[in-house]
């Protein structure tokens, strides 16, 4: 019975990982278009962790049922 939780961690963290190099790829590319190293600043880190925060709230509320 507990086998789906296994299941749904395992696809959860490859899909976590997968996108996760996604996005460093996509900021490779970015800075090589502009031959500039990466810089990330501490509003771009707010932002960033805005976004992942929105996500997750959207997730949190998929198995959940509104009447």
């Amino acid at each position: 019975m507990e086998n789906w939780k296994t299941k749904t961690l395992i696809i959860g963290a490859l899909l976590g990982a997968i996108s996760g190099a996604v996005a460093a790829y996509i900021i490779i590319q970015r800075a090589e278009e502009n031959q500039q190293t990466p810089k990330l600043s501490a509003g771009d880190g707010v932002k960033v962790g805005l976004g992942v925060l929105g996500v997750l709230r959207l997730l949190s509320d998929v198995g959940t049922q509104r009447k």
